[in-house]
């Protein structure tokens, strides 16, 4: 596989989507307002993925081609992020592959500095083995998302993130794309950034190319979900280790014996738990900080997928015997 530098690129946006029309729609219309220099960016598609949406996702995208000129749409049935994101790639046109959620919104140099700073790390390397990470800020701000500041929760240590890079679409053919067995909530993109890893993918940040990432206020009304999110966080990580036991991983998917005593001290055994902190995460929220109400609500959902990967990976040893 050749791995010449380019000198100009053609993105492919990548946008898996599942029942997010509202601020999908926001994401959309953010990218078709690029402003971009041609002499490098040639061109460029927004290849969005329904994943069996029920919300009128598809029918507002085909009615909205004329709004949405660079938009490209395909259909799946209900099959997660990870198989929507490979039929995304397969299907793209571009040299190179841009990732983001359909709940982010960019700005309009989004692309633009994803290309200079991608062709520029080329030309330094002499090859593409790079790709380009973008930053990315959590809002609940529906009406203004890219009104924002960035904040110190909103660092991000990943090695390879789909909310927000860009990478030459061969080395994700090479590397087999989205790994399938991770059919719940978490980790199929840092996995595939392992394997980017082993191939010498190298990543370097940029900045200036930013993410909106939007999600509605922290509220009561949302710990069950986020609590099964966090089990099946936990059972994906089992998934995630099996493939790539190191220590690396372990770490990540916080399936150490420092982890459980960590986080077994902070939730002083179980006794800080989705019912007890109810009127604590209540005053909070009822005070205006839904974020603050948030971290709080950290203690416990950190337990359960502590504790789920545990109680995974002991269930996976029994079932391998």
């Amino acid at each position: 596989m050749s791995t010449q530098r380019a000198k100009s690129v053609f993105f492919s946006i990548v946008i898996p989507t599942y029942n997010r029309l509202p601020i999908l729609q926001k994401c959309l219309r953010a990218l078709e307002i690029q402003t971009l220099d041609e002499q490098i960016v040639t061109g460029y598609e927004v290849v969005v993925v329904d994943d069996g949406s029920t919300d009128g996702t598809i029918e507002w995208l085909q009615n909205s081609s004329n709004e949405l000129p660079h938009l490209k749409i395909y259909e799946q049935a209900h099959k997660g992020a990870s198989a929507a994101r490979n039929m995304g790639v397969e299907r793209a046109i571009g040299d190179t592959i841009v990732f983001i959620d359909s709940d982010i919104v960019v700005t309009p140099t989004f692309l633009q500095c994803h290309a200079d700073v991608l062709l520029a790390k080329q030309k330094e390397l002499g090859d593409d083995r790079v790709f380009t990470y973008g930053a990315v800020i959590n809002t609940a701000n529906f009406e203004s998302p890219t009104s924002e500041p960035y904040k110190l929760l909103d660092f991000s240590n990943a090695y390879f993130a789909t909310t927000n890079v860009a990478i030459a679409k061969h080395w994700l053919i090479e590397v087999g794309l989205f790994d399938l067995d991770f059919d719940l909530y978490g980790w199929e993109d840092l996995e595939l950034g392992v394997r980017l890893k082993k191939q010498g993918i190298q990543m370097v940040k940029c900045p200036e190319a930013v993410g909106y990432h939007w999600h509605p206020a922290f509220s009561l009304d949302r710990i069950p979900r986020s609590i099964e999110q966090e089990l099946e966080r936990g059972k994906m990580g089992v998934v995630f280790y099996k493939k790539h036991p190191t220590m690396d991983v372990k770490i990540m998917i916080q399936m150490t014996v420092f982890h459980r005593i960590l986080w077994n001290i902070l939730s002083l055994g179980g006794l800080l738990n989705e019912r007890t902190m109810k009127p604590l995460l209540q005053w909070s929220i009822e005070r205006g900080n839904p974020q603050l109400a948030e971290q709080f609500a950290r203690i416990f959902l950190n337990q359960y997928s502590v504790q789920e990967v545990h109680r995974a990976y002991q269930a996976s040893l029994r079932a391998s015997k």
